[in-house]
């Protein structure tokens, strides 16, 4: 077969793919539904959030921020990955590719943080929570928000616009990689490390301490109190309320210990490449790396899919929001759990 490239006319272009319809066709679906999927589940999980005065707590502040990074992933990162992932083509220039890259790391990145820094607060709340409210105050969720947001932006635009990630490989990359009409997310061995331990295996590394110590004390609380005590401790639940019920505290961090693992189990595969792929003589094959970042970028789909299947209020919310429900007076004030 005759090799196409995305610039007949220039010099060193890069390679079109030469795949047929029936390859491409069936790509695309798949692509622009998991971009429209992702798209709608955290839009439903921003307006639930931000519409419902009964959902204004320290903890679903952090989950809101979270589904507007994989929102912003959606919007922003995914549909131009997808041309290029199909086409092997980037039609966009070469200032856009460096914008879109670091998009792409930051908005990975900040998933992790949101994820860590719930993490740290479905601890105080299950294994503290008489000093839940001291601890994990509106000042300090703010400090998360943009702790989560800003840290990322300037590790992932730093590092793409200084060029850092190519740092003691440019011959490499400039002899063997770099090519017009190309967009690549490459990592020399040490911004390849670096990336990787501060982006997933560290945070990921304190989420699961953090969350198998709250998976001893629950099952603790529970062998000590007996299901009885479900009905009669107090506590204090996601709302930030008083209540007589650990259950429910038990039941989030659950909940968002499945967020947690989604999110392991889709990342993993590509920072593992990440973080070898360099010392191995960029031997994995882009085509085998390009599938593992849509296989991250799924975990931005399924935490929609995972509050769905957990939280009542977010089924109760949703039902509202696609009847129309949300646009009636005094909406915001539905109760949609009880106290």
């Amino acid at each position: 077969m005759q090799v196409q490239y995305c610039y007949e006319s220039i010099n060193k272009s890069c390679e079109k793919n030469n795949w047929s319809n029936s390859i491409k066709i069936p790509m695309y679906v798949f692509m622009i539904s998991t971009i429209l999927t992702t798209l709608a589940g955290n839009l439903a999980v921003i307006i639930s959030i931000a519409h419902f005065k009964q959902l204004h707590t320290p903890t679903n502040y952090l989950i809101l921020s979270m589904a507007t990074v994989d929102f912003l992933l959606g919007s922003l990162v995914m549909p131009y990955s997808m041309v290029r992932s199909v086409e092997n083509c980037w039609h966009f220039g070469d200032i856009f590719c460096k914008m879109h890259t670091g998009t792409d790391i930051m908005l990975s990145t900040a998933s992790i943080f949101h994820l860590s820094f719930i993490s740290v607060d479905r601890y105080y709340a299950v294994c503290d929570p008489l000093r839940y409210k001291s601890r994990i105050s509106l000042l300090t969720i703010i400090i998360m928000i943009i702790t989560s947001w800003v840290v990322p932006a300037i590790f992932a635009f730093g590092m793409i616009f200084l060029e850092l990630n190519i740092k003691g490989s440019e011959n490499y990359f400039y002899k063997e990689v770099n090519c017009v009409g190309g967009c690549f997310v490459f990592f020399s061995e040490t911004s390849g490390v670096v990336a990787s331990m501060l982006s997933f295996f560290i945070p990921g590394f304190v989420m699961i301490c953090i969350y198998g110590k709250i998976y001893i004390i629950a099952r603790r609380q529970a062998r000590s109190i007996k299901d009885a005590t479900c009905q009669i401790q107090f506590q204090i639940d996601l709302t930030g309320k008083q209540q007589v019920s650990r259950c429910r505290e038990r039941k989030a961090a659950k909940t968002l210990g499945t967020i947690m693992g989604v999110f392991l189990i889709c990342w993993s595969p590509f920072f593992f490449c990440t973080a070898i792929g360099p010392f191995i003589n960029y031997g994995i094959p882009p085509i085998v790396i390009d599938a593992f970042v849509w296989i991250g970028y799924l975990n931005s789909t399924f935490n929609p899919m995972v509050y769905a299947f957990f939280y009542m209020w977010f089924r109760r919310a949703l039902k509202i929001i696609l009847f129309g429900k949300v646009f009636q007076l005094d909406s915001s004030r539905t109760i949609l759990y009880l106290e």
